[in-house]
């Protein structure tokens, strides 16, 4: 039953996509002929209006292509081409929205007015002065030009915003040091560094000599681990080869190690990517564990696969199912597990590092009102950066449903950690806003 909800919300999702997809578009091609239709030169106004029909045609493409094309998450493998399709779509779609929300806006606000004015009137006799013509000068400019300059601001504000991120946030790669304090971390492993990358997505947003760009910065930072936590790539059609092909470029004394993300589900490259990572000298935990040494103290390094929250039926599936086997009680524990939403059952666990992506950071974040604000946030508490919880407290019983971590001041002495990393790709709109591509350096301390 609730499967049966969910498949129909999701065709619900998917036709309403669509729709406004289509709306936008029209809307803006009928726009863009109208325009082409006041040039004066046929030769000119016959070659912009063929380019037109042209683009329209590209665009529907590339629609289609993302909705059948038998992947999940944004366009198909491609080049800057689909990038800028993938961009236009979204701010066009954005733009189509926000200009119809004023008009909405709008039209409610003049059915409200007539209709407390027409309240508000009270039946007199006829005079001069009820017949008399009402001058021009009592017409609300103001209000007009209000409407005018808020469907300006909102129509262009998508494009804006979205080529800036387009443009120039996409590929600022960011190095990003942290410095997380461990529970019973031995001395010799002090100062461990680890490197971190996320969420590559390499493909039409993402291509190889990008990949390539992040790994070398990654090296500059003389990790001594390297870690990659998921989401090789977005979909079936794309370079999962080129991608683990690049990331075998990494180095570090203690090797290259990673786990998968939930696109390598969609795209079944599960087993792919494990026999890749061998094939290229790295290692791909699927509900693993190694131990690691530096300096002549031991660590466990776990990896799991990407963890579902629910089963195909729509009901709560437990966390980390299995992985107390792997986990040890006389060295520090390490987790790779691409769903931050898995953290509260590893601090349950008892594993002390839990390493993270999946969530883009929101790949977008705006800030109202002095509140900063993330799409993330709609499914996970985590959603950048370091999280604590206390080591060994109870996750939600419906291990699911993840509370949000609690207030350093609530505390134990003993904590688990959880690092998300911003990610390096995007995935549906080739953008990034206030949420630069991350690469993460990682020094374990000592806790005091």
């Amino acid at each position: 039953m609730v499967y049966g909800l969910l498949l129909v919300f999701g065709l619900f999702t998917a036709i309403a996509g669509l729709s406004l997809a289509f709306l936008s578009q029209r809307y803006w091609f009928a726009r863009a002929w109208r325009y082409a239709g006041r040039i004066d030169q046929p030769a000119w106004r016959k070659g912009i209006r063929g380019a037109l029909i042209a683009a329209l045609a590209a665009i529907a493409f590339a629609v289609l292509e993302a909705a059948f094309g038998g992947m999940r998450g944004g366009v198909s493998r491609g080049s800057w081409g689909s990038a800028f399709f993938g961009l236009w779509l979204t701010s066009s779609i954005a733009s189509y929205s926000f200009l119809k929300i004023i008009a909405g806006a709008e039209w409610l606000w003049r059915r409200l007015r007539t209709e407390f004015s027409a309240k508000s009137e009270i039946p007199a006799a006829p005079s001069a002065l009820a017949t008399a013509s009402v001058p021009a000068g009592n017409v609300d400019h103001s209000r007009r030009y209000f409407v005018q300059a808020a469907g300006i601001i909102a129509g262009a504000a998508p494009f804006v915003c979205g080529s800036y991120g387009f443009l120039e946030e996409r590929f600022r790669f960011y190095t990003r040091e942290v410095e997380i304090p461990i529970a019973n971390l031995p001395p010799a492993l002090d100062g461990l560094r680890i490197t971190q990358l996320s969420d590559i997505h390499i493909g039409a947003y993402m291509p190889a000599a990008q990949v390539r760009r992040a790994v070398a910065m990654a090296n500059e930072l003389s990790g001594h681990l390297a870690v990659v936590t998921g989401d090789f790539l977005t979909g079936r059609r794309d370079p999962l080869e080129d991608c683990i092909a690049e990331l075998s470029r990494l180095r570090a004394p203690l090797g290259v190690w990673g786990c998968n993300g939930n696109h390598e589900i969609y795209a079944r490259a599960e087993e792919k990517s494990a026999e890749l990572f061998q094939k290229y000298g790295m290692k791909l935990l699927r509900h693993e564990n190694a131990e690691l040494r530096w300096q002549g103290s031991a660590f466990n390094l776990l990896g799991v696969d990407y963890q579902r929250e629910r089963d195909p039926d729509g009901h709560y599936v437990p966390l980390l199912r299995g992985v107390e086997r792997l986990v040890r009680r006389d060295v520090p524990n390490i987790l790779l597990s691409h769903n931050p939403n898995s953290f509260p059952k590893a601090a349950e666990l008892g594993i002390e590092l839990s390493l993270a992506g999946h969530t883009h950071g929101g790949q977008v974040r705006v800030e109202i009102l002095d509140h900063t604000w993330s799409a993330a946030e709609f499914f996970t508490p985590y959603v950048a950066g370091l999280y604590k919880r206390p080591l060994f407290a109870p996750s939600d019983p419906r291990d699911g449903e993840i509370p949000p971590s609690r207030p350093a001041s609530s505390l134990q002495s003993q904590t688990s950690s959880i690092y998300v990393n911003r990610g390096l790709g995007t995935i549906g709109a080739p953008v990034r806003l206030g949420v630069p591509p991350e690469i993460t350096q990682i020094t374990l301390r000592r806790a005091v």
